[in-house]
């Protein structure tokens, strides 16, 4: 089990599918997303990995925060979330992950907090359908009816839908698909919505009804690994063409030193021959 990553959602944008179809997706940012802390079995009772995103002003931090950054030798986050994850996934302190964490075509779940909207009435908070608007009903046109039952059992369940606290509220949206990554920018665009106004942080993991792609990296990608591997291998494609390219001037040159050597040998046969012919033409004059 991998950990997750820390974003921020910059709001919502279209892309468009090989077929031309438009489609609603999420643009989620990942800056400066570091370890900050590791949970082990052997010390803490569980394995986990504390990350931290985004920098703050160390003038915004208090003391103790202050202190847990620098014994992680990490600049101060504005914030801090533990992921569980397996053994083998654990990762050392200061790791710095990349957006590459997750890959085109992958399952994600995305948790963060929903857009606060008050105190609501049942019609917004629950989409009653509100009493009838004709005569008799008074005012009571966006009313929740009847909540109660007779003298038995004389009480409202809990659990009833009723008027109260709309939205701000943890939610995970399970299964969303990666549409892209960018590391350069650090946004990862997730088809769907995703929970919170702009500015919210969220958490990306792993979908848990998803297999992991095999293209995914374990434990975790690296700031800088993915283009430092392209770098490698077109260094590598590089030099295979330059040593192919020099193999064929090599080839070409020995080719052309054998035609000279035919040539020079083909060109003394010839008067090797015409000299024969001119000894005999003499003798036979004698």
């Amino acid at each position: 089990m991998r950990t997750g990553l820390i974003a921020k959602k910059l709001g919502m944008s279209r892309t468009f599918d090989e077929s031309g179809v438009s489609v609603p997706v999420t643009l989620l940012q990942v800056e400066a997303c570091q370890v900050t802390a590791v949970k082990t079995e052997e010390k803490d009772g569980y394995n986990a990995v504390q990350l931290g995103a985004f920098s703050r002003k160390a003038k915004n931090v208090n003391k103790p925060q202050i202190g847990h950054f620098a014994k992680a030798k990490v600049e101060p986050k504005a914030k801090l979330v533990e992921f569980r994850v397996s053994k083998d996934a654990l990762l050392d302190t200061g790791f710095e992950l990349s957006a590459y964490h997750f890959v085109a075509g992958q399952k994600v779940d995305v948790r963060a907090t929903t857009i606060g909207k008050g105190f609501q009435g049942g019609m917004k908070r629950w989409n009653f359908g509100g009493l009838e608007a004709s005569h008799g009903i008074s005012i009571s046109h966006r009313s929740l009816g009847s909540t109660g039952q007779c003298q038995d059992p004389g009480k409202v369940f809990k659990g009833k839908k009723m008027a109260g606290q709309m939205g701000n509220t943890n939610i995970t949206m399970q299964n969303l698909k990666v549409v892209s990554v960018d590391e350069d920018q650090g946004l990862v665009v997730v088809k769907g919505s995703v929970p919170g106004s702009k500015g919210t942080f969220v958490t990306i993991t792993d979908a848990i009804k998803a297999e992991l792609p095999d293209t995914a990296p374990f434990p975790a990608a690296r700031l800088g690994s993915k283009k430092a591997a392209a770098a490698a291998e077109a260094a590598e494609k590089e030099a295979a063409e330059t040593a192919l390219a020099e193999k064929a001037a090599r080839d070409a040159q020995l080719a052309e030193n054998a035609n000279l050597a035919s040539a020079k040998e083909e060109k003394a046969n010839v008067e090797s021959e015409a000299k024969s012919n001119d000894t005999a033409s003499d003798e036979n004059k004698e």
